[in-house]
């Protein structure tokens, strides 16, 4: 995997899918778990994606993003279910802290909306190019300076991943504690994180004369490095999530009229 993607390569059935209809599935399955607020129609959701990912053969590179979530989900389940207004029913007490039926009820809705938008976006960005991805927005209409952007906020993390490291590597080398208690590691905060910094702005400014003599502000026809692929039952798939989409609407509006 490149230093400069997040992008897994493997061969499976969602790196063969149009990175487009990857996009619709993640505002699809995000939208319709809020537009039907039910536990188990959102498991069913997070299930769903969950075993896309499965296929996608990219499940344990979500594990450890799922981790940082947890701190998110407890702090959802304490406060939900010890604050929640509609709180009436009396589950269990952990010393003065008394949790309530409906307040985890409630935190259980949501830490399942959270799982669910991790894993989507883990399936886009985890089985799709990121340059593919951002092509195919300009062949739609995108304007090329906006996919710029789009590509450079997917490629920052990995950047300054890749940028850590090496200035880490660097810093050890030069006798640098970085590795022990959290006061090492807070001493050997400041003299990593500032090179990462100033890198980083190196690089912006790198990029910004790189793209000028490219003619990246040319109003001419542009051309595309890549080859469209063909994928096969995009357009079914498409039609389905807007089905699932234009059916969680109808349902909503439907339980709203009754």
């Amino acid at each position: 995997m490149s230093t400069m993607t997040l992008y897994v390569d493997r061969n499976s059935i969602l790196h063969n899918t149009h990175p487009l209809t990857k996009l619709l599935y993640v505002m699809v399955s995000i939208a319709i778990t809020y537009i039907i607020p039910e536990v188990t129609f959102v498991f069913t959701v997070a299930m769903i994606t969950l075993i896309l990912l499965i296929l996608g053969k990219v499940f344990r590179k979500i594990v450890p993003i799922l981790g940082l979530s947890i701190i998110l989900i407890i702090s959802i389940i304490i406060v939900q279910g010890f604050f929640h207004p509609e709180n009436q029913t009396e589950l269990f007490s952990l010393g003065f802290l008394t949790f309530y039926q409906e307040g985890l009820s409630y935190a259980a809705l949501l830490t399942l909306r959270v799982m669910n938008m991790v894993m989507s976006f883990g399936i886009l960005i985890l089985t799709t190019r990121h340059d593919e991805l951002v092509e195919a927005l300009i062949k739609k209409g995108l304007s090329p300076k906006i996919g710029y952007v789009l590509l450079s906020v997917l490629q920052l993390i990995p950047q300054m991943r890749a940028t850590m490291g090496k200035i880490t590597d660097a810093q050890r080398s030069r006798g640098m504690e970085t590795e022990g208690n959290l006061l090492v590691r807070m001493k050997a905060f400041f003299p990593l994180i500032g090179p990462v910094v100033l890198n980083s702005l190196n690089v912006t400014r790198e990029r910004a004369i790189a793209l000028e003599v490219r003619g990246f502000n040319a109003n001419r026809q542009r051309s595309f490095l890549n080859v469209s692929k063909e994928y096969r039952y995009q357009k079914l798939v498409q039609i389905l999530l807007w089905t699932a989409l234009i059916a969680a609407i109808v349902w909503r509006i439907v339980t709203w009229g009754s």
